[in-house]
């Protein structure tokens, strides 16, 4: 696990059902790669292809259990995935590759 205070990335996918928007632009999701979930919180505006159950990547530190993110990359393609998330989801025979 990270040290407290580490800046480091998470990616998966986003958690169907569990985007929420606060108050202004603060949004918290999950992040799963189908066996583990983590919570996020986000304050800013998400990029245009940010959708529940597609890809993301996030950039910031865990406060508890919580990933608090200070930037997001969304993208419908497999090379936003971490390759070590792409081998999880097909490991558990639930990958599906982005369509050309």
């Amino acid at each position: 696990p990270p040290r407290p205070g580490e800046v480091f990335r998470l990616g998966g996918l986003v958690e169907t059902g569990s985007l929420k928007r606060g108050q202004g632009a603060e949004i918290s999701f999950a992040v799963t790669d189908t066996e583990a979930t983590v919570p996020v919180r986000y304050t800013g505006v998400l990029p245009d292809l940010f959708a529940e159950g597609q890809g993301v990547v996030g950039t910031g530190t865990m406060q508890g259990d919580t990933f608090v993110a200070t930037e997001i990359l969304a993208k419908h393609d497999e090379n936003y995935l971490p390759k070590e998330v792409v081998d999880a989801l097909k490991d558990q025979g639930v990958y599906v590759a982005p369509q050309e």
